[in-house]
């Protein structure tokens, strides 16, 4: 179909174009639009029907939404802004250049406009940053005949129709109610003996992913936001819980991974972006790697006594990296998920060490095997007899780094969290650039105690 599409762009065919576009779901025309040249891009977000150019405008990313923006007339513009929800609007504005921002606005009506910067005021990573304002609301003296009748007033503008919910005069949370539960009743039923008051609700400067973690917690489509005088404001819809769990998941692979985080796609960020977002951590990381440098230039004269043992850094470093890695990554996902707590910090402590120690065993256990069957009896690299001294020193080393290794990696996440720094930061890269200090440190330190070097 792709292949069609881009056949009638090519011809000009645009009635077809139309009849093909307007059956198709609107992430897959947005999705399709980004191989569009840029020329023909107004052209053919000009010939799909009003309501579904909106909605594929909003699955567009920035850059192309600010294409079309600077294309329309103010006529247009006013035209797709009027068939987006609120909470929409807003994150288009919010991620465009002040000019365009202040054009899109100057589209709005005073009430429309007012609500807008009420929302933009709410900081980045609230709950109030990602509500909708557009809801259904009931009050509880209604009756389900009455309630449809709403129903059918305001459900029209309205992104979460299915629950509804009730207020009192000063628009206070009192309960909501299910379409389910208005068609399993009677007409004349009143709202107020079939809702529920049991709310599960969020306050509009909670974390934004604190809120999208209720959603998978208790199988939500929609969360109702309320102020600190417990008066609705809004509501967070399932499609901006899950947009906000990507982006953090996203997010928190990139800090893993040692890059700042950024909002683009990939082949949508630059060269020179891509660059400064990945330079700064290796520079840090490269730096402190010369503390790893630095341990060994001053054991480097007593190396020379036992020159075998430095076949073995790259075995233990690597080894003491991934297991403090496993750890952190771990307890990253267990913070994340809000499974693990800083009052956890001795539980997973004490378990941490406990998998420590039986991979240490293994891990010794094997690599003397290993040390004994291929470096000895297959490849003669060394003389068992005379070197059994060196084996058990790299086997002891291997046992303690691995035990280090775990604590560190399990540890730093849930301290970072507790002094407000984001726990994916502790992940891979600074583990690892820590560990190779730390094994080198004991495995110098304990040759000195057996071989007295």
């Amino acid at each position: 179909m792709q292949e069609e599409i881009f056949e009638l762009i090519e011809g000009k065919k645009y009635a077809r174009l139309r009849e093909l576009l307007s059956d198709m779901n609107p992430a897959d025309i947005a999705q399709i639009l980004e191989d569009v040249e840029e020329r023909e891009l107004p052209v053919i977000f000009r010939i799909l029907p009003k309501e579904l150019a909106a909605e594929v405008f909003v699955e567009m990313d920035s850059e192309m939404q600010q294409l079309l923006i600077e294309a329309f007339s103010d006529t247009e513009l006013r035209e797709v802004m009027d068939e987006l929800f609120m909470d929409d609007t807003v994150d288009i504005i919010d991620e465009m250049p002040a000019t365009v921002a202040k054009r899109i606005l100057a589209q709005t009506d005073a009430k429309t406009r007012k609500m807008i910067n009420q929302l933009l005021a709410y900081p980045d990573d609230s709950a109030g940053s990602i509500m909708t304002t557009e809801y259904v609301d009931l009050k509880k003296h209604m009756t389900v005949d009455m309630a449809f009748d709403r129903i059918r007033a305001v459900g029209l503008d309205t992104e979460a129709i299915y629950t509804c919910y009730v207020i009192d005069a000063s628009r206070h949370l009192l309960g909501i109610v299910t379409v389910k539960d208005l068609l399993l009743n009677q007409k004349d039923c009143v709202i107020s003996n079939i809702m529920d008051e049991n709310v599960i609700y969020a306050n509009t400067l909670d974390d934004k992913e604190e809120v999208a973690g209720q959603f998978e917690k208790y199988d939500l489509m929609a969360l109702p936001v309320v102020d600190k005088e417990n008066r609705l404001v809004g509501v967070v819809t399932v499609d901006d819980a899950i947009d906000v769990i990507q982006e953090e998941a996203t997010e928190d692979i990139e800090k893993m991974a040692a890059i700042l985080p950024s909002d683009k796609t990939y082949f949508r960020t630059s060269v020179f972006s891509t660059f400064k977002a990945r330079i700064p951590w290796l520079l840090l990381l490269m730096i402190s790697a010369t503390f790893t440098g630095a341990i060994i230039s001053g054991f480097e004269e007593k190396l020379t006594v036992f020159p075998a043992l430095i076949a073995f850094i790259p075995m233990l470093m690597d080894t003491g990296g991934n297991s403090g890695s496993q750890s952190s990554v771990t307890i990253i996902r267990g913070i994340s998920l809000g499974d693990i707590e800083f009052s956890d910090i001795f539980r997973v402590l004490w378990k941490e060490t406990r998998v420590a120690f039986l991979c240490s065993i293994v891990l010794a256990g094997v690599n003397f095997i290993k040390l004994i069957l291929m470096d000895y009896l297959l490849l003669h690299t060394f003389d068992a007899g005379k070197q059994i001294p060196e084996i058990a020193v790299v086997c002891l080393t291997l046992f303690c780094t691995v035990i280090v290794a775990k604590i560190i990696g399990c540890s730093l996440p849930i301290l970072a969290k507790k002094v407000g720094f984001d726990p994916a930061v502790m992940a891979s890269p600074f583990i690892t650039t820590i560990v190779d200090a730390i094994s080198l440190f004991i495995y110098f330190n304990i040759a000195i105690v057996f071989l007295g070097i």
